[in-house]
């Protein structure tokens, strides 16, 4: 695949925790969480042990899962032993490239999407209490867009000693467009704005406009995102 990123502190905060990785056929976004910088350690430390953890290895859905249960179980005992990181968690959406399929790991709030065919979906579901107010039925989209706890979110790679992840293949298309994505994106720009700047733009043009739209938007959060396409 071919790919862009972009990533930016925002128009309120001093610190960007989120990290933005992509080598060796491996692309995610972290969104670290924590007091001081420990939530720019989480991210970068969760991206480092992925990398460092499937690096050489041939894609597999067995071997993100045990990767993700690895990088938690790494980034939790740095949060338990040292007091300045004590709290410390971060979310965590990859894809891996294979030959014929890529594979999704995902924890946490930030999203995965997949333009095909001229149609985007989500390919991830957030793991936050907005989430499962929605999935209840308990509140509409539009009010979970609002919500005051929509940045809760109910699962994060080292925040306990053991986080389910949620891991899928899904198979390569030719013309395929993934992008992986902080909520500092998706919180100030709708799925429909982000289906039509991907499917009229470049990846580089797309992604220069994604960012800047969420800036313009609000900018209250990190925004990260990583545009792949298939060839």
């Amino acid at each position: 695949m071919i790919w862009v990123t972009r990533t930016h502190v925002g128009r309120v905060r001093t610190l960007n925790e989120d990290t933005v990785f992509a080598d060796a056929g491996l692309f995610g976004v972290a969104d670290g969480m924590g007091g001081h910088n420990a939530g720019e350690v989480a991210s970068r430390m969760a991206a480092d042990r992925l990398l460092e953890r499937l690096h050489g290895k041939e894609p597999s859905l067995d071997g993100m899962k045990a990767a993700l249960i690895d990088v938690n179980r790494a980034v939790y005992t740095e949060q338990v032993s040292r007091r300045e990181y004590s709290g410390m968690g971060t979310t965590l959406t990859a894809l891996w490239e294979g030959k014929q399929e890529v594979y999704l790991g995902h924890i946490g709030d930030s999203r995965a999407y997949l333009l095909r065919d001229g149609e985007l979906t989500q390919m991830t579901q957030d793991h936050s209490l907005v989430q499962e107010l929605f999935r209840q039925g308990i509140i509409t989209k539009e009010e979970a867009l609002v919500h005051p706890y929509r940045n809760m979110i109910t699962r994060a790679v080292g925040t306990d000693p053991y986080v389910e992840s949620d891991c899928r293949a899904v198979d390569k298309r030719p013309g395929d467009i993934w992008l992986i994505c902080s909520d500092g994106l998706t919180n100030f720009v709708k799925d429909e704005e982000i289906a039509r700047v991907l499917k009229t733009h470049t990846a580089e043009n797309a992604a220069d406009e994604l960012l800047q739209t969420a800036l313009t938007n609000g900018g209250k959060d990190n925004v990260s995102l990583l545009i792949a396409e298939v060839p």
